[in-house]
């Protein structure tokens, strides 16, 4: 039932949001020539790596010189970088994710290698489930770049101020989740981005 689900939303969305896609790329592509996609390796279900599908929003090279955590004001972020951050729009390429069964409309968000790495016994049934595109953390943390804002090591901020709570979201989505939990995550999230509340 819930492969349903994401495969017709994931379906309907990217059929919606085609334009937006395509305009996105172009303006992409006119600031540096790079590719349009980053796609960094994250930890999916039983612990399977994959590659998720973002807009680029960093220079070419970022992986290589800055930490895997991105503050706000981080001279990596690209111009166009900081408009489609700022509206969210990075996360939308994850819908093709969806569509090809790696994650899901709603699940806790994939983790990098070295976060899952220091996963308790019992946080690591959070990878019994698929990631997911938006949770209840997500929507708690919608401002975590600001929260890194002027951080020399946000990587370290990362694990003090936003990991414990993220994965405690995370551990009571896999405990409670169900298609009605679903639903409302997905409406709370469309509420965020509309209208910020």
């Amino acid at each position: 039932m819930k492969r349903l689900f994401d495969l017709v939303l994931s379906a309907i969305g990217c059929i919606i949001l085609w334009p937006i896609f395509f305009y996105i790329a172009i303006k992409i592509k006119q600031e540096d020539k790079g590719p349009i996609f980053y796609r960094g390796i994250r930890i999916g279900l039983k612990g399977k790596p994959f590659r998720i599908y973002k807009f680029r929003t960093m220079c070419i090279n970022a992986e290589e010189i800055g930490p895997s955590s991105t503050a706000d004001g981080d001279s990596r972020i690209t111009c166009i970088g900081r408009w489609i951050r700022k509206y969210k729009i990075d996360e939308l390429p994850q819908l093709l994710n969806v569509l090809s069964g790696q994650m899901s409309m709603v699940g806790p968000r994939p983790q990098v290698l070295w976060a899952v790495k220091l996963y308790t016994s019992e946080e690591k049934k959070i990878l019994n489930v698929k990631p997911g595109i938006t949770d209840y953390a997500s929507l708690l943390f919608s401002n975590e770049a600001d929260i890194l804002k002027g951080s020399k090591d946000p990587d370290k901020v990362y694990l003090k101020k936003i990991h414990p709570e993220k994965t405690r979201l995370a551990l009571y989505y896999v405990n409670n989740n169900s298609i009605k939990i679903d639903l409302k995550i997905i409406l709370m999230t469309l509420k965020k981005i509309i209208w910020g509340k």
